[in-house]
Order: structure tokens, then C-alpha cells, then sequence
């Protein structure tokens, strides 16, 4: 039997797929390229000496992703984490993340239960809390106002997919709500390669190190934190990776709708995660504090002590792994996938 991964050579998608390749499953790939490179499936073959199915599709076009199950018929679970996810870009192109992120999830729910494939794991995320009214946060945490368009998006498919499953009630659905994931595979064959300015802090962080920016942007130093700059719950992106294989193996025993918070359980401050790379890797990593950026809450972390008790899943990787394998892979790929 086959998974199909939806933006499978994006950065969580590409550890997941090595992932899910390391266990025994076979990965079937649907991606259209849109913020990843097709060269990752050379990174994937190199580490797992496996080249899964590659279909270069958008998932907002029906007839492609039809084509997809349909030469599949093996297909019997998937894993959806393909939609675009910039926070700051959504505050400005809301129409696009609105049509992209909701019109692809109901195209894949109606080739789902055309098909008869009734496992899902959803890539959700943190943001659905809103500016949390709890800290930590846990699951049972009322979901609040969000702040971007980014974070209502995945909060809609969420809601989109438990009324799915409320006249398909055979129906398993996983909805991983994600902290922040960092690092890279210790191979350093694969990471995080955002296109131009990056907007999530870690590949920021590397890419200064490097020399490939002259300085990291902090935005906003006066949050009711610490030290004033914002604070996250950061997650080692193999980790995050296996959760969804914990998901994935829960999912194939059970029905039901299914909400799990998949972080550390610990907040780390801008200002903390400079200090952290600088004294994992002996690098420098000059700043300048900025503006703050629209969408973004002071502070976000996680209880993920219910992932620990029903899926059996806890991070292993600390914050010093978490810097040098993302310090590794920027410095063996300082231009990230580009040659």
C-alpha cells in the first residue's frame, strides 16, 4: 500500500518522506515546485537509496490530482502538507492563501472519498491558537482570534475536515497542530531552502552565519517577554517528521477526528536562538531589531504531553542539534538547493 504525501519535497514533506521510506512505507510524491525544487528527490535517493512516485501537480487542479489516485489505486492513506504557509505574505495576498490552501485540502477530501481512502494526517499549526489564551498550550486550549490569514486558513481546513468526518465517520483524521520546525537532516544533504528573504527565523540565522546575509532581522524587541523579542517553541524538523509516522500507524487502527500538538514543550526567545547557534557552531551572528511584523503573538509553546501518552511520540533533539544540523546544511549548501 502507498502514501500519498502532498507537498512532499518541501521541507517537513522531503524529512517526512525519508522518514516514512526508513520505516517500510512507500511514498508516493504530489508537489507542484511552487516554494521546492525537484532535486530534492536526488537528496531523498541519496539517503534512502530509494526514488519515490513524483508527480509534479498542483492539488487546485482536479483532473491532475485525479489522475494521481487513479494510477494509484494502491493509495490508502495521506499525508497533506502542501498549501503555502508565509505568515507576513499572508497578511498581504490573503485572496491567494484563502483560495490555494482551501480549494486544494476540498479537492483532495473529494478524490479521498471518490478513491475510498479514509486516512488523513493534516499539517496544521500553532497559529490556529491565535494570541493563546493558555501557556503552555494545549489541545483542549479554545482556539483563538487568529492573526493572519495564514493561521485562519489552516484553521478553516480543520473545522473543513471534522464536518467531513461527521458523515464518514470510518473516516480517520490526524491533525497535527506544528510548533516552529528547524534543523535539518544530519546528512546535510537536505533542509530548509525558502526562496528569497526567508520568514521563518532559523534559515535567517544560517544564512547570516554564512555570509549569505550581512545581518539577521529581529522583529520587534518589546513583547512582554524575557527580553522583549518574541518567544517559540522550536522543533527539530526529524522529529516533527516522525510524529507523523506515529499519526500515520495510530490513524490505520482507529476512527475519528484527532488534534495533537507537536512541539518540545519549551520557549526559546529570538534572542535565546542567537546565543544557542553562536555557541553550538562558534559563528557570529550579527542583528538589527526592526519592526515588529503583522500577525505575529508574543508568545507560543506547546504541552505535547498528550502526543507522548496516545501516539507514543516525544522529541528527542535538543536545541544544540537543532543549530548544527541546520548550521550544516546551510554551510553544505550555502545556496540551498541551487548549485
Amino acid at each position: 500500500m502507498s502514501i500519498l504525501i502532498t507537498g512532499g519535497t518541501g521541507f517537513i514533506g522531503s524529512h517526512t518522506v525519508v522518514e516514512l521510506i526508513e520505516a517500510g512505507e512507500t511514498p508516493i510524491i504530489v508537489d507542484n515546485l511552487s516554494n521546492s525544487k525537484e532535486i530534492v528527490l536526488d537528496r531523498i535517493q541519496t539517503i534512502t537509496g530509494i526514488r519515490p512516485k513524483f508527480y509534479k501537480a498542483d492539488l487546485c487542479d482536479m483532473t491532475a490530482l485525479d489522475t494521481v489516485f487513479a494510477e494509484n489505486p494502491d493509495i490508502e492513506s495521506v499525508i497533506h502538507f502542501a498549501g503555502l504557509k508565509a505568515v507576513g505574505e499572508s497578511v498581504s495576498l490573503p485572496l491567494q492563501y484563502y483560495y490555494n490552501n482551501l480549494v486544494s485540502t476540498l479537492n483532495l477530501c473529494e478524490c479521498m472519498k471518490k478513491y475510498g481512502v479514509k486516512n488523513l494526517v493534516f499539517s496544521s499549526s500553532a497559529t490556529v491558537y491565535g494570541d493563546p489564551a493558555e501557556i503552555p498550550i494545549k489541545e483542549t486550549t479554545p482556539l483563538g482570534q487568529t492573526t493572519n490569514p495564514y493561521g485562519e486558513t489552516k484553521k478553516m481546513i480543520e473545522r473543513i475536515l471534522v464536518d467531513v468526518h461527521k458523515p464518514n465517520p470510518d473516516w480517520s483524521i490526524s491533525l497535527l497542530r506544528y510548533f516552529n520546525p528547524v534543523g535539518a537532516h544530519e546528512s546535510g544533504l537536505m533542509g530548509e531552502d525558502p526562496k528569497g528573504i526567508p520568514n521563518n527565523l532559523f534559515p535567517f540565522v544560517t544564512q547570516v552565519a554564512t555570509g549569505r546575509r550581512p545581518y539577521l532581522s529581529i522583529f520587534g524587541d518589546d513583547y512582554d517577554t524575557h527580553d522583549g523579542t518574541g518567544v517559540r517553541d522550536y522543533i527539530h524538523v526529524v522529529d516533527l517528521a516522525r510524529a507523523h509516522l506515529c499519526a500515520l500507524k495510530r490513524a490505520r487502527k482507529v476512527t475519528g477526528v484527532e488534534v495533537y500538538n507537536i512541539g518540545t514543550g519549551h520557549g526559546y526567545s529570538v534572542l535565546d536562538i542567537v546565543k544557542a547557534f553562536e555557541e553550538a557552531t562558534g559563528k557570529k551572528v550579527p542583528y538589527k531589531v526592526v519592526a515588529r511584523r503583522p500577525g505575529d503573538v508574543a508568545t507560543c509553546y506547546a504541552d505535547a504531553a498528550k502526543a507522548k501518552e496516545v501516539l507514543g511520540w516525544e522529541a528527542e533533539f535538543d536545541m544544540v542539534a537543532m543549530c548544527r544540523d541546520a548550521d550544516r546544511w546551510q554551510t553544505m549548501n550555502p545556496n540551498g538547493y541551487d548549485a
